[in-house]
């Protein structure tokens, strides 16, 4: 079964389409990602599945049904603008939440107090959220999100705010959730995040889909002509090679997409004597490379947000 079919939806502000003519399958037990870059749609296409907005043409079914406030309580909704009551008490708040989703009693003070253990926050439980730091508060925000184990687990970027560990904390635990055959829908601008954990995504420019599909079954598409360089020293002289159609340089770290038919054995000829070589691998682009080729420079430099 699908945990989300959208078929044919559409909105408009005025005269401006927020999405236009979308149609997703989303199968059980998987992770998707949605990307675009800022204003591309992913944010209105979340709030038309939460039924927080209303497409203006066609359907949505979550978990083979049309959302309703029953069925919210199968789905678990992290918003990119958070939600929480900044004069109320940690633990006061998640037992708030809980309520709203008929977790009552000790059961739901036992859910909370494991979350807070496993996300180290146990010793802020009777602090006011107004005392937690940013990062703190999302994590905070996510146990609210999890607490009723929804099925359906939609987070629009939740990463955001997390330190490293933190990070890596909350990879482990949406995989974990995967594991128990719960399904993901999430966006973020971390597309190192998506490369490492999502099976399926759904790349959204000016209100409409630009690609979807196996994250796999996409990379392979565009074939083995990439170029990882880790180096250091001046590689200025790449830039003039003929087999290379484009570079994104950081300074001391090159991904090269050579040109059709060039072999990049003959890159490597050229560069050895010229700069240090820490690395050289030819692989499949990485999704950063498939996001700037399929959106542009000019949309991607907005970086990917809304």
């Amino acid at each position: 079964m699908d945990a989300l079919k959208i078929e044919k939806i559409s909105k408009r502000f005025g005269d401006f389409y927020a999405v236009k003519n979308l149609s997703l399958k989303i199968p059980e037990g998987t992770i998707y990602s949605l990307l675009g870059p800022n204003g591309a749609g992913k944010t209105t296409t979340i709030r038309m599945v939460m039924n927080i907005i209303i497409p203006d043409e066609g359907s949505i079914q979550v978990l083979n049904e049309k959302m309703d406030d029953k069925m919210k309580n199968r789905v678990g909704y992290l918003p990119e603008d958070r939600g929480l009551y900044p004069k109320m008490r940690v633990g006061e708040l998640l037992l708030f939440f809980a309520e709203l989703k008929d977790i009552r009693g000790q059961e739901a003070r036992n859910r909370i107090d494991s979350w807070l253990e496993r996300f180290d926050l146990a010793n802020w439980k009777f602090k006011k959220v107004e005392e937690l730091s940013r990062g703190m508060q999302q994590k905070i925000q996510f146990i609210a999100t999890m607490i009723h184990q929804p099925d359906l687990i939609i987070l629009d970027e939740p990463f955001s705010g997390l330190d490293p560990v933190n990070t890596k904390l909350l990879k482990d635990i949406m995989l974990e959730m995967k594991n128990q055959g719960r399904t993901i829908i999430f966006s973020t601008h971390r597309m190192e995040q998506v490369e490492m954990i999502s099976d399926n995504i759904c790349l959204i420019n000016k209100a409409e889909m630009v690609l979807e599909g196996k994250l796999s079954d996409i990379k392979q598409q565009y074939g083995k002509n990439t170029v990882i360089l880790d180096y250091d020293g001046d590689a200025s002289f790449i830039r003039t090679l003929p087999d290379v159609e484009k570079i994104d340089d950081y300074g001391k770290f090159m991904e090269i997409k050579m040109k059709e038919r060039s072999d990049p054995q003959d890159l490597l000829n050229k560069s050895v004597g010229k700069i240090r070589i820490n690395k050289f691998e030819v692989r499949e682009p990485t999704l950063n490379a498939i996001f700037i080729d399929k959106v542009g420079e000019s949309n991607a430099q907005d970086n990917i947000g809304h």
